[in-house]
């Protein structure tokens, strides 16, 4: 049975009201592939573009997406936020990977927050990178572990 179909065959919402508040954290993952020449442009800290600092602008844009997924995708409910964190880092001269830790109290699971704002930061990179080349792939978006609810997932 579709839970976002009702008996008419019409999509709707879930109803979450009779679901209990539980403590609900989302960690998602993905990846940006790059030609190693980029690595040129890394500080240590951040890649610096003529668009400015990259990963910080990533971060940025990231923690709005999470903010505002109930708004760009059908049916997710909207959540009060309660923490997000967003890390960025090359994993080795050719690899960006992007992590999303985000929490919330709520009825409602917060795993499409997490995966919104790896997305979200990977197009952000992907756009402030492609001055230099656009040999850049955005790979290896998903859920890597999830608490709350009726169960919890751990990929690891």
């Amino acid at each position: 049975m579709f839970t976002h179909i009702d008996e008419k065959n019409f999509p709707n919402m879930v109803d979450v009201a009779e679901k209990k508040v539980t403590v609900r954290t989302a960690i998602a993952k993905g990846c940006l592939h790059v030609p190693a020449s980029l690595y040129e442009n890394f500080d240590g800290k951040d890649l610096n573009s003529k668009k400015g600092p990259v990963f910080s602008t990533a971060i940025v844009a990231a923690t709005m997406a999470v903010k505002k997924t109930s708004d760009i995708i059908p049916f997710c409910h909207p959540l009060a936020i309660e923490g997000c964190k967003v890390d960025i880092i090359f994993l080795n001269p050719t690899t960006i990977e992007i992590t999303v830790f985000v929490k919330t109290t709520g009825k409602t699971g917060i795993e499409m927050e997490a995966l919104t704002g790896v997305q979200v930061a990977a197009l952000t990179l992907y756009d402030m990178c492609k001055s230099w080349t656009h040999e850049l792939e955005i790979t290896n978006v998903r859920l890597v572990k999830k608490t709350g609810g009726k169960s919890d997932y751990d990929q690891n």
